[in-house]
């Protein structure tokens, strides 16, 4: 199955799970307000979300009289990829990470921290580069904040049903229902919904991987940027890094034993590194 597939499948069962719960919760009426709901927390997120992560890890948009080895290869590279020139920004931090943000490719965004342009050489930034104009290529951006709302949306609407259940309300149609099951599912509705946006995520991030190697040509250049940023992130962690936005970064800024790939927002940097240098030696598609 391609990973575009496998999104659209992972999106659509995000969707259906988020009527279910509305419906469940409170008959037609629940089921429309959930999904009105839906769509006005996307459209908050879809103008406002940019600019609210590059607030909250300080990102500094630079010019390329300011940071000419940045702002050169994401120009250089955006050309190859038929990409708009995205606006560069710069986290504060030794801590090594970038990522991508913004609606659309007009109105892109590429960060890196610090840490990230000290360690890697210029092929290896180029890959991580190429990795997040992908990102934007592939409108990754859209469709994690898509994901993101609809969880959060589950996990609200999840809520609701718990605290109509302690007071007595809700919909007529489980008033005779089992409420062990109701409790069940006010339990499990927001963890699948979080599980299902993992695994969009770390489908995008194999997408990337792959087109990141078609922009720049060396996926053995992004598979060398990866064993060292594994390695920083160990070493470095991001200290303000938050779990609502982990997803967004080349490497989980989150480092930490004993998570398990069912939990990450990533796939394990050993699969990603052995994907780049089986397409690199079968050459690029």
């Amino acid at each position: 199955m391609t990973n575009s597939l496998k999104t659209v499948l992972l999106m659509a069962l995000m969707m259906g799970l988020l009527l279910f719960l509305g419906d469940w919760l409170g008959g037609e009426q629940g089921l429309v307000m959930a999904f009105i709901f839906s769509l006005l927390m996307n459209f908050g997120m879809y103008w406002f979300s940019s600019k609210i992560v590059l607030m909250t890890y300080g990102a500094r948009e630079v010019t390329e009289a300011e940071a000419p080895r940045l702002t050169g290869i994401v120009h250089r590279l955006a050309a190859q990829a038929q990409l708009p020139m995205p606006k560069v920004y710069i986290i504060p931090g030794d801590s090594p990470n970038a990522f991508a943000t913004g609606r659309n490719p007009e109105h892109a965004v590429v960060a890196a921290t610090e840490g990230i342009l000290r360690i890697l050489s210029d092929d290896e930034l180029e890959g991580v580069i190429s990795h997040e104009l992908a990102h934007v290529k592939h409108r990754d951006i859209l469709i994690a904040t898509l994901v993101a709302t609809m969880a959060g949306t589950i996990t609200f609407v999840a809520r609701m049903a718990m605290y109509a259940s302690f007071f007595g309300g809700g919909s007529r149609d489980r008033e005779n229902s089992n409420p062990f099951g109701q409790i069940l599912l006010i339990i499990l509705a927001p963890i699948a919904a979080m599980l299902i946006q993992f695994a969009v995520s770390r489908s995008r991030e194999f997408a990337a991987d792959e087109g990141g190697a078609q922009i720049c040509q060396r996926p053995l250049s992004l598979a060398n940027a990866l064993r060292k940023l594994e390695k920083g992130v160990q070493q470095i962690p991001m200290e303000n890094a938050g779990t609502a936005t982990a997803h967004m970064f080349i490497v989980n800024p989150l480092f930490g034993g004993g998570i398990t790939k069912l939990f990450s927002t990533h796939p394990p940097t050993e699969e990603r590194i052995a994907r780049l240098e089986q397409l690199a030696m079968g050459g690029i598609r």
